[in-house]
């Protein structure tokens, strides 16, 4: 019999009798050297990036704290090696912050909020990192947002007590049950507190359901005509360079062709009525900025289009936590990552490799879930509430992919663990304000070095008059 197999009681146990060898309140502080050169672990990645969007990825970081706290995922996946752990392993989601969670349309018709993204996932990861920079972001989201102390950490606790707590109801549940648990957006919203929140989140809903997909600038337009293509906007969507190098494009045709083999025979099927009409290159997010990304539109017999989103998979960054690396195709990692967090997956979601470049992939249907800057949800009463709907979600991820009774035995009946949660994620939130300075430091330094190098425009030479010349000599 595994451990798994014991009885819910007989885990909870476990899970509580884990509180010896790593105390909740040992989680409040933040442990670690914090003198890294954040600007350098940064920068560890800008190679394998496309040499023209680095700048942009920069430009995206620098924009506020919250956002260079998103793109900074390995900044804060090093940090999380010198935190101390529970030793309760899930698939981790590896991002998790305030905005990389959505709303999601399943085949019927239900609207779902769950995880969005799932670059950095990985499996055998502490619960404790997701909940710990989900709770960090939560407190730099009350900062960005112009609320006190007090606010923020109350906040961040809340968050964690929204995850302990639906931690608990999910123990209770059967594997089975807790498989087909899912969070649905439109039952939420009478429990919300917050009537702006109320109406964001409407509009997220009509937004999910494919209304008004064209009046967001991160998806793709239509040229309609003889040869429909997708249409250029630059610097988020652009057409490839034919004379551009073999990493910085790929050979459609073949890369589509090879991702059907990692679908279900049934999926593969439907997409076989479609035929592959335009590829254009898509930047995205901010820490995935540079990283290769495309958009492919397929389109049926009678002009339907379906939009297929090709995005690079490179390996985790909690890798850094020092747990194993995946030694598998880094696209079917997402992929397998994703299945098994989200509630409900795209039917479309599969992996496939670039042979010329190297790059290995993984696709999925390219849908508008953008929810807005954190300053959209800025007012306190919304952003408790959505932060403790994230904290649920996550939740429910974990419950999937680990042992909630194990969990819920460690984290307990008090507050104590949410407290401890709250005071880490002050503590980095205080952290990341004094790195985003570092790095804006950095960006700016070049620059500065750039201008005094730049040669001083040469003054024009006085203008002199010409020697007057000596009297002719008068003969004698």
């Amino acid at each position: 019999m595994t451990e798994t197999q014991l009885s819910r009681a007989a885990r909870y146990r476990a899970g509580k009798a884990l509180r010896l060898k790593s105390p909740r309140g040992a989680h409040a502080k933040l442990h670690g050297a914090m003198t890294r050169g954040p600007a350098a672990i940064l920068a560890q990645s800008d190679p394998a990036r496309v040499p023209a969007l680095v700048p942009e990825r920069y430009k995206r970081m620098l924009a506020s704290p919250f956002a260079f706290l998103r793109g900074a995922a390995a900044l804060m996946a090093q940090d999380l090696a010198q935190q101390p752990i529970a030793g309760i392993p899930v698939q981790a989601c590896g991002d998790c912050h305030l905005m990389n969670f959505g709303a999601f349309v399943t085949p019927e018709d239900n609207i779902l909020f769950d995880i969005n993204d799932f670059d950095e996932t990985l499996p055998g990861v502490d619960f404790t990192a997701d909940l710990k920079r989900l709770a960090a972001s939560v407190a730099v989201g009350a900062r960005a947002a112009k609320l006190g102390r007090k606010s923020a950490r109350a906040l961040a606790a809340a968050c964690g007590r929204a995850y302990r707590l639906r931690m608990h109801e999910l123990a209770l549940l059967s594997p089975l049950e807790i498989w087909h648990a899912r969070v649905d957006l439109e039952e939420q919203l009478p429990a919300f507190s917050s009537a702006a929140l109320r109406r964001k989140l409407r509009k997220i809903i009509a937004r999910a359901r494919g209304e008004s997909l064209e009046r967001d600038d991160n998806f793709p337009n239509l040229v309609k005509g003889n040869k429909p293509v997708i249409a250029d906007k630059p610097p988020a969507i652009y057409h490839f360079d034919p004379k551009a190098p073999a990493r910085e494009k790929f050979d459609a045709g073949a890369l589509f062709a090879a991702y059907t083999q990692s679908l279900p025979p049934e999926r593969a099927d439907i997409l076989s009525r479609y035929t592959l009409r335009d590829t254009a290159f898509k930047a995205v997010g901010v820490g995935s900025v540079g990283t290769f990304c495309a958009v492919g539109l397929f389109m049926d017999g009678e002009g339907s289009p379906l939009f297929l989103q090709v995005k690079e998979a490179v390996p985790s960054v909690l890798e850094r936590l020092g747990v194993a690396s995946w030694s598998g195709h880094q696209g079917q990692r997402v992929v397998l990552g994703q299945r098994m967090l989200q509630a409900s997956s795209d039917i479309f979601l599969g992996w496939t490799q670039d042979k010329a470049s190297g790059r290995r992939f993984y696709v999925r249907i390219l849908k508008n879930r953008r929810l807005g800057e954190i300053s959209e949800i800025g007012e306190e009463d919304a952003l408790a509430d959505y932060a403790a709907l994230c904290g649920r979600t996550l939740a429910r991820a974990h419950a999937r992919a680990g042992d909630a009774a194990m969990i819920s035995g460690y984290l307990g009946g008090s507050r104590e663990f949410d407290s401890a949660l709250a005071d880490f994620s002050m503590a980095y939130a205080e952290q990341n304000d004094t790195d985003y300075a570092a790095l804006v430091k950095s960006r700016a330094a070049p620059a500065a070095t750039k201008a005094k190098r730049k040669p001083a425009a040469k003054k024009a030479a006085p203008k002199t008059k010409a020697p007057r010349k000596a009297p002719p000599r008068k003969r004698a």
